[in-house]
């Protein structure tokens, strides 16, 4: 990778801590702590998933044999499992508003429609 392609991915990492910030504040608007939580939760559940992923498409690419791409299948299927139950434990007991999670869970999916407007103009 290009040094200019590691400065887009570190920009990338910081715009998702922003706009979630930006997400939790306007959250605080409606007053209601399942609201803030909400958005809080998805937002840092995106993101820990963000870096994972990333961190495991590294290994993969830098070193592409058979044993690394198992050990990417079972790190996406562990990933995946993991969020699924993170999404449910949030939802049934952690009082979470689904909106609001979903919200949350936006941060990533807003920073590259940034990311891209950006690059485009």
């Amino acid at each position: 990778m290009t040094e200019q392609d590691d400065r887009l991915l570190v920009e990338m990492a910081v715009r998702n801590w922003i706009i979630l910030i930006v997400l939790v504040v306007c959250s605080l608007f409606w007053r209601s702590l399942p609201v803030t939580m909400g958005v809080l939760a998805g937002g840092v559940l995106v993101i820990i998933n963000y870096r994972w992923l990333s961190r495991s498409l590294f290994k993969v690419l830098g070193n592409p044999n058979t044993a690394t791409e198992k050990g990417f299948k079972r790190s996406y299927l562990f990933r995946l499992l993991f969020i699924a139950c993170a999404i449910y434990l949030l939802l049934v007991r952690g009082g979470v508003h689904p909106l609001a999670l979903v919200v949350g869970l936006s941060v990533v999916v807003i920073n590259l429609m940034i990311t891209t407007v950006k690059r485009l103009y």
